[in-house]
């Protein structure tokens, strides 16, 4: 099937992620919000002031931006995005919450700069590689073995000094979630370049064995990694967020409970409005509601890579495969980690969980994502 007007689909699946984000935090956050400041809706006010109104007008801004222009300031972007994330370990600004010191807080505005990454890496890695690798395409009279020298020194190297930038930054926040869903977004866009097979390789057994190294030597997440597999070592920590989102998830049946008629939500399962979403959708609209949930992420996937495919330029190709698959990736590790497929790992659900950081940055991707879309080739 070939659809005309991407981006016109696109717009549609992003309304229905909205909707249903709405409704769904109407419902799910209502029992905190009572509890706290003694009125159901401002849980639902302030995702909607600090997230969706301020995604939105970046995101539309991001749509009209010219993409030559985007590329051009995409070092300067990932710079600021970089001299952020140092800031967060001032006290004077920087906010430390559950041990992680990963928000910035200037007052009336509070928010996550690593969540920006995730585009601002996107951005960036696009435009130098589509700069790096115009090298191998000058003519026939290149030797190959001066192509492969060329490559792996001028495009393999410095790809290492990025990730290895990135990890150092996160893992002192400490926020190894994030830096999961950015590196296996980097690496998307590093083989989909163009690069030879055996670079992934390499990087994918230096990751593996550097994440081993991670959960060896921190005795959390080593705990974590233990409570995965043995729920029952800590059943009134890790261990219990994990067996009531299997309760959730299991009581929701085919159709749910209904619409605002989880119990679960009633304090039983923590972190009910971010990290756990999915498990109170699966009770209130039960197996249905998961299925047209995954679907919306699918069609997502799927729009996003016809969008990469139809792009006029490797640089909006790249783009573009790279917003799609970390929006998508970042959906099914929140979503597998709720059905005990993967640990529990803080990320939160994109466009349905509770958060402005994460709402933001991914309405700005879906804004890249529509001006890509509108400069496509028929």
């Amino acid at each position: 099937m070939k659809i005309k007007h991407l981006d016109y689909f696109l717009l549609f699946i992003l309304a229905l992620f909205l909707i249903s984000g709405i409704s769904f935090l109407a419902t799910i956050s209502a029992p905190a919000s009572l509890k706290k400041f003694e009125t159901t809706n401002y849980y639902l006010i302030h995702q909607l002031t600090h997230g969706f109104l301020p995604g939105i007008i970046l995101g539309l801004v991001c749509f009209l931006i010219p993409l030559g222009f985007l590329r051009k300031i995409s070092p300067i972007i990932l710079l600021a995005n970089l001299m952020a994330l140092f800031l967060v370990f001032l006290p004077q600004i920087g906010s430390r919450i559950w041990g992680a010191s990963r928000w910035l807080n200037f007052g009336i505005i509070n928010f996550q700069p690593s969540e920006f990454l995730k585009i601002s890496s996107i951005l960036y890695l696009s435009s130098w590689l589509k700069n790096r690798l115009s090298y191998q395409h000058q003519g026939k009279g290149i030797l190959k073995s001066k192509r492969v020298h060329y490559t792996f020194k001028q495009v393999f190297l410095p790809f290492l000094v990025f990730l290895a930038v990135i990890s150092i930054i996160l893992i002192l926040q400490p926020d190894i979630s994030t830096l999961g869903i950015i590196g296996v977004t980097a690496l998307i866009i590093y083989f989909a370049a163009g690069t030879p097979v055996w670079h992934s390789f390499l990087i994918i057994i230096g990751a593996v064995s550097g994440l081993a190294l991670l959960i060896k030597y921190e005795a959390y997440r080593m705990s974590r990694l233990i409570v995965f597999l043995h729920p029952e070592v800590d059943p009134m920590g890790i261990g219990f967020q994990m067996k009531q989102a299997l309760i959730s998830i299991g009581s929701g049946g085919l159709g749910g409970r209904g619409l605002g008629l989880s119990s679960q939500k009633f304090g039983f399962l923590p972190q009910s409005m971010s990290d756990s979403t999915f498990a109170i959708i699966a009770e209130e609209l039960g197996f249905i509601g998961c299925v047209f949930l995954i679907l919306l992420f699918l069609i997502f996937l799927w729009v996003g890579l016809m969008i990469a495919r139809r792009a006029d330029d490797k640089f909006s190709q790249l783009v573009a495969l790279g917003i799609t698959f970390w929006i998508v990736l970042q959906g099914f590790v929140n979503i597998s980690s709720m059905i005990g497929i993967l640990p529990l790992t803080g990320i939160p659900l994109p466009f349905i969980s509770y958060g402005g950081s994460h709402i933001v940055a991914e309405l700005i991707g879906v804004g890249i994502l529509l001006n890509i879309a509108r400069h496509n080739k028929s």
